[in-house]
């Protein structure tokens, strides 16, 4: 005790004027506590309630004579006193129990004032004889249920349970076994432990503590302890164990015996407990001065010690300690506020003290991790980096850790650092810069054991304490790629595992291999990120682990995208910007994937992809050289070959040569490759090729590609782009064949094709007499062109003599004069017919006709009364022509045929579309405006319009 530091951690409150109000006038013999309010049994018997500021709430007269004891119940408001009442007769005792209810106050007409007694009970009785009580107890078991201990100087308790108000109680008695040395057996105090069901009672006397198991019946007695104690040197801890003080020390008792012992010297008038404190005053030998202290057991300190007079009475209430003199002073002490204790003790560089305090006092983390980092702070301040760093630690969750970073960051205090970024991993605070930190720092110690720990020494991968990604660039950074990869699998980081694989350690195989073993969505898109380096280097395992996840089908047969499982695969287009380097490679894939797949939903880009790697004059094989000549995939193999002296290169001249042809034999392999794709992508039964047509022009102009531009025009029916090819080409052989074939307008040609190769021909400015005549003659067989043209086109060749259409013209001008022979004629023979046709005109208007027809007609019977006779010259009996019948039944059928026809080529003359389809697909469109004229149909429609 003498080695224990004293602090003022309580101070007293009210400048110590506090004292009972006069209107109080007995002597105060018992005090109770609870419900915010102060209790005061007096030797008048009145009960006295106090508020917090000691004034009287109001007073009343709870017995006759003294109140010995009370006490204030906790869960009801109920008090509980043991006063002396009036003199009863000699067989009756004068002490009685009483319990009023706060709550309830008597009425005003009663002859006197206060709260209403419940009940009242004899304590001592025939079966319970009197004797002098010394120690009073109440336990609140469960309302209305109390327990009520008493004790008396014999060294007996009585005991009362049950509930008072209703007189359900049973009475029993508890004896403790006199001293046989002093024979002092009086009870000094009681206490009370409940743990469960169990209820167990606590009774001291001068010589001896005993513990009474009250759920036994009987109720069994265990002596713990052979000394005692005098009165008030009796209390209760939260642990609920008994503490009794003697002169040399204060002793701790469970149930199972003594406890703890606390070595303090001196009387002990009163003992108490508040908050985990240990109050104790205790007398002065050698004056009327007594000290009261306040003990902090578990930190071993004095925590309040002060020189008071005579104490009465010791109590606790509003979070205060209350201390009431013997002469009706009263001193209110209360704790003061943690920052108060705590500047306390930083002031005096107390920090293991304050740590202690407020861990025992159970206050909140953020306050005990600032009192360790003041600890910390001072301990770095004194150079005490290790001891400091371990106060450190203790505050990770709530220091910001780079105040502490901060501190450490110094290289020869690394190992400091280390441990605490090691902690703060462990309690998975750590963020993205702790993790680079702490792998640098073991970087920086080259201790790969640690490493090895750290990175390796989780089970699983949920159990990561650090930011993956973080540790493997760091890792990576620093040359550890072993570990770098070791997380980057486990954490299933593909994009970092491969991108060590490929860009740090070149190991294209394993990459391969492990890209093959991944799930088909992430392998693809693994591919995507790294296929440019693979494909440059390992091109053939690539392709094939792309037509893997492609097509996911044997090489053997032929697959279908109209299976859904299927239809749910990457598209080979989704690779294509891998192969931007190697487009043969490309081709490759693209070929494989076409011979496996037949009618993927991907057909036409892929289709338009392999067309412009077919028709490309610039198609690199650069990867695939260079692949063969290195296997390692090292370049600086191919730079080294290129070193040579001007002889070496004298004698590559030939090789060059040669590659060059390899390179055109190849082209013309493509060549024919696209030839083939154009045709079988666009077959006589489909209406749409499946390939851009657009696009696969642009590619075979741009390339040169003559006979894919002749195919897709062909198909396209742009004719006369397929002639000009020809032209283009100077191919006359072709050209007079491509004209045979698609100018023939009985197989859907375009007749007006020879028209143009005529006047090529006509325009080339070189002798073509040969190609000329056999055009001439397919032009004179199937009558495409007129003679005139033919003339007109012909005649601007100066290499062309007359004796090339000699023969042609001849044979035109003969069947021309046989034409216009007949054409003489049938005009002489019209001309005849329509001046006979006009004498009849004229003479049915100036002359009188004559009917001399004796039959009918219709019935052939002989004419006779009433007839009718028409201008044709038929005549018919009234009765066999129909009603109204206005003419000739024998003439009106070709009539009405006549004027049929008249009516329809009026309406045709109002189709142009039908007029120019019939220019368009004559072989003389001049005889088709003849004829409209011939019939008056243009000439008519003409008028109409004008007149309109």
């Amino acid at each position: 005790m003498y080695q224990w530091r004293k602090f003022e951690f309580f101070e007293e409150k009210s400048g110590g004027k506090s004292s009972f109000p006069p209107e109080i006038t007995g002597k105060v013999l018992c005090c109770s506590s609870g419900r915010g309010r102060i209790l005061a049994g007096c030797d008048d018997g009145t009960v006295n309630l106090l508020d917090r500021g000691f004034k009287l709430i109001y007073g009343f007269q709870a017995c006759a004579g003294s109140v010995l004891f009370l006490q204030q119940l906790k869960q009801r408001n109920f008090l509980v006193t043991v006063g002396e009442e009036e003199q009863m007769p000699s067989n009756l005792s004068s002490i009685c129990l009483k319990v009023f209810d706060l709550d309830k106050m008597q009425s005003e007409g009663s002859s006197t004032t206060g709260p209403v007694c419940v009940q009242i009970l004899r304590i001592f009785t025939n079966q319970f004889p009197e004797a002098k009580i010394t120690s009073f107890s109440v336990l609140e078991e469960a309302p209305p249920i109390l327990l009520i201990s008493i004790g008396l100087d014999t060294g007996s308790i009585y005991c009362i349970k049950g509930d008072l108000t209703r007189e359900r109680i049973t009475r029993f008695s508890l004896q403790v076994e006199p001293s046989v040395e002093t024979g002092d057996s009086s009870i000094t105090g009681l206490g009370y432990r409940v743990d469960g069901q169990a209820v167990q009672l606590f009774s001291v006397t001068p010589s001896s503590v005993s513990l009474f198991s009250l759920h036994d019946n009987p109720p069994r007695r265990q002596t713990l302890d052979q000394i005692g104690c005098k009165a008030n040197a009796v209390a209760m801890s939260d642990h609920l164990d008994l503490i009794v003080g003697r002169p040399e020390a204060v002793y701790f008792y469970e149930v199972d015996g003594r406890g703890p012992c606390w070595a303090f010297d001196g009387e002990k008038k009163f003992l108490g407990w508040f908050r985990g404190y240990l109050l104790c005053v205790i007398g002065d030998e050698r004056g009327s001065r007594n000290s009261f202290n306040i003990y902090d057991l578990k930190n071993r300190l004095i925590a309040h010690s002060m020189v008071v007079g005579e104490v009465s009475h010791m109590l606790s209430e509003w979070g205060y300690i209350i201390l009431i003199m013997s002469d009706k002073k009263i001193l209110l002490i209360g704790e003061k506020d943690m920052e108060s204790k705590l500047d306390m003790l930083f002031k005096k560089n107390l920090y293991t003290v304050a740590i202690n305090l407020v861990q025992s006092q159970q206050a909140d983390a953020v306050a005990t991790a600032e009192v360790l980092r003041k600890y910390g702070d001072h301990l770095y301040g004194k150079q005490d980096y290790d001891e400091a760093m371990s106060q450190y630690i203790q505050t990770i969750g709530h220091l910001e850790p780079s105040y502490v970073i901060q501190k450490f960051l110094d290289a020869q205090r690394i190992y400091n650092l280390t441990n605490y970024l090691e902690q703060l991993h462990e309690r998975g605070l750590a963020s993205k810069d702790h993790t680079t930190l702490l792998l640098n720092c073991y970087t920086k110690l080259k201790d790969v054991e640690k490493l090895n720990k750290f990175i390796k020494g989780e089970d699983n991968v949920g159990d990561y304490r650090f930011d993956v990604e973080t540790a493997i660039r760091v890792c990576r950074s620093a040359g550890y790629h072993e570990h770098a990869m070791y997380v980057a699998k486990k954490s299933e980081r593909h994009e970092w595992y491969l991108k060590i694989l490929l860009e740090d350690l070149s190991c294209y195989e394993e990459a391969l291999q492990y890209i093959d073993s991944l799930e088909a969505n992430q392998a693809g898109v693994t591919l995507k990120e790294y296929g440019k380096i693979l494909i440059q280097h390992r091109p053939a395992e690539t392709i094939g682990i792309l037509m893997k996840l492609c097509t996911d089908a044997g090489e053997s047969k032929g697959i279908s995208f109209n299976d859904p499982h299927l239809s749910m695969m990457p598209s080979p287009m989704d690779f294509v910007n891998i192969f931007v380097h190697n487009p043969q490679a490309l081709m490759e894939f693209l070929e494989k994937y076409v011979a496996r797949v037949k009618d993927s939903p991907a057909q036409t880009e892929i289709n338009n992809t392999l067309l412009e790697l077919y028709l490309s004059n610039s198609l690199s094989f650069t990867s695939i050289s260079h692949a063969k000549d290195g296997e390692d995939g090292n370049p600086k193999l191919k730079n080294s070959k290129d070193i040579a002296t001007d002889s070496a290169k004298t004698k590559m001249k030939p090789n060059a040569e040669s590659n060059d042809m390899t390179n055109t034999n190849d082209r013309q392999q493509r060549f024919q490759k696209g030839l083939s794709l154009l045709k079988s992508a666009w077959t006589s039964d489909m209406e749409q090729p499946m390939y851009d047509v657009d696009l696969a022009i642009i590619l075979c102009e741009m390339n040169a590609f003559k006979d894919g531009l002749l195919f897709l025009y062909e198909k396209m029916k742009l004719y006369k782009e397929v002639i000009a090819c020809y032209m283009q080409a100077h191919d006359h052989e072709g050209l007079i064949a491509c004209c045979k074939k698609l100018g023939d307008l009985t197989q859907g040609g375009d007749p007006s094709l020879w028209g143009d190769v005529l006047k090529y021909f006509g325009e080339l400015g070189e002798d073509c007499s040969k190609e000329v005549k056999e055009i001439l003659a397919y032009v004179e067989r199937d009558d495409v062109l007129p003679p005139i043209f033919v003339l007109q086109s012909l005649s601007k060749n100066p290499y062309l003599t007359l004796s090339v259409a000699k023969d042609y013209i001849a044979r035109k001008l003969e069947q021309e004069s046989k034409l216009i022979e007949d054409d003489r004629k049938s005009i002489e023979k019209y001309q005849e017919e329509t001046s006979t046709m006009r004498k009849e005109i004229q003479e049915l208007r100036t002359n009188a006709k004559i009917f001399q027809l004796s039959k009918c007609t219709a019935c052939t019977f002989t004419l006779d009364l009433p007839a009718v006779h028409f201008m044709c010259m038929h005549s018919f009996h009234l009765r066999c022509l129909g009603d109204n019948e206005k003419e000739c039944p024998e003439c009106a059928p070709e009539y009405r045929a006549v004027l049929e026809t008249k009516r329809n080529l009026e309406q045709n003359a109002k189709d142009q579309d039908l007029f120019f389809q019939q220019l368009k697909n004559s072989k003389d469109g001049f005889s088709v405006i003849a004829d409209y004229f011939s019939k008056g149909i243009l000439s008519k429609t003409s008028s109409e319009n004008g007149g309109a």
